[in-house]
């Protein structure tokens, strides 16, 4: 298929957005069982400036498979006024892990275009980011004002663009910060849908074993931003310099989601960091889609304390198939100590089998390599997941993402950081996690890439998968399996 940015070929346009391609270092061989989601950001971003009147595209070299070459020729046949480089992701290792590709392209095009950079891992470190990176401006923030001030000052007399880096010289230099966006409908009024390819887009293994193992087609979008929790391996709020959590109104909500079912498409990601928070939000939006009598195949983000069982029936019905929970550590200790803010004590085991009881599967989400982390206390963690059995698991070492409370304490300590973008995904072979007093980073990977096989490897966890979703998902886990990581 032509990608579809070109029909815009005979017209200037003021901003292409860019979403980079690095699936390849950041996830190995495991690249074609992962999801390629649609980059809601330069989504967003894009939706927001045309209905300020400013002409954009979007360019999803992920999406289309492009490496930096083929991005890069891509660019110059469209010839943007400004490229803007969109490195937020669906979790907050994408970031970081993304500017791989971004890094590449930059390199490739050499100050040919203006380019300003956007997301998590440039806000968290914007002064570095227009010290490593051959580009023009750095946003440190959501994006919507500074473009718009770029835009309007035809890139040449940007001192008063706010919340912008840039070189003046060879000095580098920063304008103002502004407030965060309070009006969602207005100021990012949906996604620009119809400037994505989105029958490139595909959901992963796991989440589609309750699609028939359809994996596309996909899509995602947020319903609300940020995160009023302060867990200390997280960054999520670094664009927003501090713990914020804002909704878009259920009603302008589910305009999305009927876009989304006219589209013909099942599988969506609710990737809001914390969808099951404020019931008065998510309990209209599930009534909502219910009433439309939409069939979906859903799967969002919650809490162990956040989740209630009158809460579990309305979901279920909703179309909310899977609930990613954050159970990190199966020990209390190093759990409540890593999750800031308020936090309930509540038995996880109570709370998965209540979530399995309305046959919502759950996939629990560990951590090895936290603050405090032992082999021993690693060994609890194996244990507790082996004991959940739960239909499918994440198990993620403990990475040092700029922009969280732990990659400020490793600056302090003077903690070796990932020496490339690469190294700050779970699963590229330069993966690069934090060490604890006790463990070192090749103890804490080597513990990680065993415990996903003894995991995955287990009867139990098997009878369970035929029982649920039949052989043939059995054997697509079974070919994953087959795949070692290669690790430096």
């Amino acid at each position: 298929m032509e990608l579809q940015i070109l029909y815009l070929r005979h017209t200037m346009i003021d901003i292409l957005f860019v979403h980079t391609n690095s699936v390849n270092q950041t996830f190995q061989s495991l690249s074609k069982y992962a999801a390629v989601e649609p980059p809601i950001w330069a989504a967003l971003l894009a939706n927001s400036m045309r209905t300020f009147g400013v002409s954009v595209g979007i360019l999803d070299c992920e999406a289309f498979q492009l490496n930096a070459e083929e991005s890069y020729n891509h660019i110059k046949y469209i010839n943007p006024k400004l490229v803007c480089f969109v490195q937020f992701g669906q979790h907050p290792s994408a970031s970081a892990q993304s500017m791989q590709g971004t890094h590449e392209l930059l390199n490739l095009m050499d100050f040919e275009f203006k380019t300003i950079l956007v997301g998590l891992y440039p806000s968290a470190l914007p002064k570095k980011t227009l010290e490593d990176e051959k580009c023009d401006f750095v946003c440190e923030g959501e994006g919507v004002d500074t473009l718009l001030g770029l835009v309007e000052s035809d890139l040449v007399n940007v001192s008063k663009v706010p919340r912008l880096w840039y070189r003046e010289n060879s000095e580098i230099k920063f304008t103002n910060k502004t407030p965060i966006i309070e009006n969602l409908e207005r100021v990012l009024p949906g996604m620009a849908w119809d400037l994505l390819p989105m029958e490139k887009y595909r959901n992963t293994v796991h989440f589609s074993l309750t699609n028939n193992n359809d994996r596309t087609p996909f899509a995602a979008l947020y319903t609300s931003l940020g995160c009023p929790y302060k867990c200390d391996f997280c960054c999520i709020n670094a664009p927003f310099g501090k713990s914020v959590f804002r909704y878009w109104n259920p009603e302008f909500m589910i305009t999305e989601f009927d876009k989304i079912a006219n589209m013909g498409i099942r599988n969506i990601k609710i990737a809001d960091e914390m969808f099951v928070l404020n019931k008065n939000h998510f309990l209209k939006i599930c009534d909502l889609i219910i009433e439309r009598g939409y069939d979906f195949n859903i799967w969002a983000y919650a809490r162990v304390d956040t989740v209630k069982e009158e809460y579990l029936e309305r979901l279920k019905k909703a179309g909310v198939n899977w609930l990613a929970l954050g159970i990190e550590s199966g020990n209390r200790k190093i759990r409540v100590d890593s999750v800031k803010g308020k936090f309930h004590e509540v038995d996880v085991k109570d709370i998965v089998k209540k979530i399995e009881s309305f046959d919502i599967e759950i996939i629990s989400n560990y951590m090895f390599g936290m603050s405090g982390d032992t082999h021993e206390t690693m060994q609890e963690t194996l244990d507790l997941a082996t004991e959940l059995n739960t239909s499918s698991a994440n198990f993620n070492p403990t990475m040092i993402f700029p922009g969280s409370p732990l990659f400020t304490d490793a600056m302090n300590k003077g903690i070796d950081l990932p020496p490339t973008y690469s190294g700050y995904s779970y699963y590229s072979k330069d993966s690069f996690p934090n060490p604890t007093e006790s463990l070192s980073r090749e103890e804490i990977l080597k513990f990680r890439d065993d415990a996903f096989q003894k995991y995955f490897n287990r009867s139990e966890w098997f009878d369970k998968i035929r029982r649920k979703f039949g052989q043939g998902a059995v054997d697509i886990y079974k070919d994953v399996l087959k795949i070692k990581l290669e690790r430096n």
